[in-house]
């Protein structure tokens, strides 16, 4: 049976499960107005982050197109862009951008033009008001389950996340997309070991390629800083969780994204290219990896650990799933679902996955998450280069 869902419908035609109005600072001397015109206007969200300025060629690519991307995310309905006015990332440009591909509603204020932080926070918070009333004015409105896209994630992981928790979301994922839906994976550095298993589930031989050149990019960028990523992952929090050697923190990683087949391999923040099961090339970092899930479209991550972590999102909802008892009852503030009981033999892997996939409905359908509920908006752009 179909499951359905409450959306909003977005001008281009996609449905959001959130109806955000959205700051974009365009560089970290913006942050500060864009902060305080989200203190001053209820119900909108801003995403500070540290770059936008003495970026060159790839690394300034990126963050315009994490900023372009997380504009475009279909739980964003409009979008206020706040630029210094001497960076890099050029405001009009990035405001064009996510007009043209989304036709949402897109401003854009210049602090050094406006005439200083007091005169462009007044005008952003007019501007945030008005955004934020044409909003309201669109009601939610029945749409399949089958339109969801999600991310999957872990961090904090411990013994019980390849046992218990990954598994169990595996089973969510594949529910997913026999209806329909999408499957993000990411975190490069957390399949290295495994990455052979997820290649022989390629649906050709050009995807497995994409995602062994992936790796072995990732591993000669590791090897440029005088690391070695087969021998200092897992962290010593894994170590200390009960994790032993990368190649079990991988196949427990990778089990959280079901059984379908990887239809395609992405790069960081770039648009996820259909339906069905994707990989995105990102690090293992939380807050980059949600930051470039999100920005690559997706409408909600489901995010497990063992050890236990806050972690939240700007623009997405961020489910937090554990298969540690004690911790989750530790950190109920932060947990949103205790899969512990598949460890204590009462229920069974495909049950939990059932729990899970009720509470991504639950969530895609308005109920606010662990992390939103407490005001958690984590955003980092990955970063490629040097800074000039």
């Amino acid at each position: 049976m179909t499951t359905t869902i409450q959306g909003y419908l977005r001008p281009n035609g996609e449905y959001g499960i959130r109806n955000h109005v959205l700051i974009i600072p365009t560089v970290i001397c913006a942050n500060q107005v864009s902060s305080r015109i989200t203190q001053l206007v209820p119900e909108t969200v801003a995403i500070p982050h540290q770059h936008g300025c003495s970026q060159i060629g790839a690394d300034k690519d990126r963050t315009f197109a994490t900023l372009a991307g997380t504009g475009k995310n279909p739980n964003v309905g409009a979008v206020l862009v706040v630029s210094l006015g001497c960076e890099v990332v050029d405001p009009y440009a990035l405001a064009e951008d996510i007009r043209t591909s989304t036709g949402k509603r897109v401003e854009v204020i210049d602090i050094q033009e406006t005439g200083g932080s007091i005169k462009a926070i007044g005008r952003g918070v007019e501007l945030a008001r008005e955004l934020r009333s044409e909003l309201d004015r669109i009601k939610p409105e029945p749409i399949p389950a089958g339109a969801l896209r999600i991310g999957v994630k872990c961090g904090g992981s411990d013994a019980t996340s390849g046992m218990a928790s990954n598994p169990a979301l595996g089973a969510a994922s594949d529910i997913l997309i026999e209806q329909g839906g999408t499957v993000v994976i990411s975190e490069t550095t957390e399949i290295i070991g495994a990455e052979h298993v997820l290649a022989a589930r390629c649906a050709t031989e050009e995807v497995a390629d994409q995602l062994y050149a992936f790796v072995e990019r990732f591993e000669r960028e590791v090897e440029r800083m005088g690391a070695d990523m087969r021998g200092g992952n897992p962290s010593p929090g894994n170590i200390a969780g009960g994790l032993t050697t990368i190649e079990e923190k991988s196949l427990g990683c990778i089990s959280k994204c079901g059984t379908s087949p990887l239809m395609g391999a992405f790069e960081y923040a770039e648009e996820i290219p259909g339906t069905g099961l994707y990989f995105m090339d990102s690090p293992g970092n939380d807050i980059e990896c949600v930051s470039g899930m999100a920005a690559s479209g997706v409408h909600l991550v489901c995010f497990t650990t063992g050890r236990g972590t806050p972690t939240g999102a700007a623009v997405v909802p961020v489910i937090k799933i554990t298969g540690n008892k004690k911790m989750f009852e530790r950190m109920s503030d932060n947990m949103d679902i205790d899969v512990s009981d598949i460890l204590a033999g009462t229920t069974g892997v495909e049950q939990a996955g059932e729990a899970i996939w009720n509470e991504i409905v639950e969530v895609a359908g308005g109920k606010l998450t662990k992390a939103e509920i407490l005001g958690h908006q984590e955003f980092s752009i990955n970063r490629i280069g040097p800074s000039l």
